[in-house]
């Protein structure tokens, strides 16, 4: 990431956060699995096939890129995080995986057919400069899709988890100044800012993607063990805390998904599609 990273930086966080292994594994173990359910929407509206050249931004451990291969596609995988490239690069071995920056890359304009983002933009400081980036190393006419999860205005697990943060977490634990989490799956921030990056006929859809879970505090486990921003608030928690947040989880998934003992719990995505003017 390009800006600067004082030690207590929004970039510095993500950065730290993401490098360990033990929640990049968490991640793509649990978490993800909500996260795989938006892949197949979003390689299909790229188009991505047979000799299309992509690249998948904030590739994390690989799920979109192995996607877009299995479409055909020459894939290159870009992330910052060490961990997650180590993952991807043992699931996805036809793909070329790169650390990097999204705010700033290292190929010539005009580049790439394709460029996802899968759930990537609310990790990096600077939205508004991946989309520009994006779009520089687009050719004319190719596609961009990205994802985000909805916000807490809808019916979602994220909801659930920063709703009993808020009222149930440490006053004294906060993050640093960074983008909110949801600000791109909505389209009032979105498309004027893919307009001004050089991008047209936009489009969002949301994807009805959901946890199974047979423990109604999952939810909690999966932002506590498995995320930057949940993890950041929820790790460094006084105990007497983080019982009272996972009891008001527990208490959400119970109230809206019944006594179990099995639950469908959901965490909606926004997947906006553009293409490159």
């Amino acid at each position: 990431m390009a800006e600067t990273e004082t030690p207590d930086s929004f970039a510095a966080l993500e950065r730290r956060e993401w490098a360990k292994s033990d929640v990049a594994q968490s991640y793509a173990r649990v978490f993800a699995k909500a996260a795989d359910m938006v892949v197949p929407a979003m390689v299909s509206a790229v188009g991505a096939r047979p000799g299309s050249k992509a690249l998948d931004l904030c590739c994390g451990q690989g799920n979109v890129t192995a996607a877009l291969c299995k479409a055909g596609a020459q894939v290159i995988g870009l992330d910052f995080s060490p961990a997650m490239l180590e993952m991807a690069r043992v699931e996805v071995p036809e793909a070329k995986f790169v650390e990097g920056d999204a705010m700033s890359l290292s190929f010539e304009d005009e580049t790439f057919d394709v460029v996802t983002i899968g759930f990537g933009m609310p990790h990096v400081p600077d939205p508004p400069r991946v989309l520009a980036e994006a779009r520089r190393v687009l050719r004319t006419g190719g596609k961009l899709a990205f994802s985000v999860w909805c916000g807490p205005e809808v019916d979602t697990a994220l909801g659930y988890v920063f709703g009993a943060i808020g009222q149930h977490g440490s006053p004294d634990i906060a993050l640093p100044p960074g983008p909110g989490a949801n600000d791109y799956a909505d389209p009032e921030i979105a498309f004027p800012v893919l307009e001004k990056a050089g991008f047209r006929d936009f489009q969002q859809v949301i994807v009805a993607s959901k946890w199974h879970v047979t423990d109604p505090g999952a939810p909690y486990d999966y932002f506590l063990e498995g995320t930057a921003r949940g993890g950041a608030l929820l790790r460094p928690q006084p105990a007497t805390h983080a019982a009272a947040i996972r009891a008001a989880v527990v208490d959400k998934v119970l109230e809206k998904h019944g006594s179990g003992p099995k639950w469908e719990v959901p965490i909606p995505a926004a997947m906006t599609v553009a293409t490159a003017d």
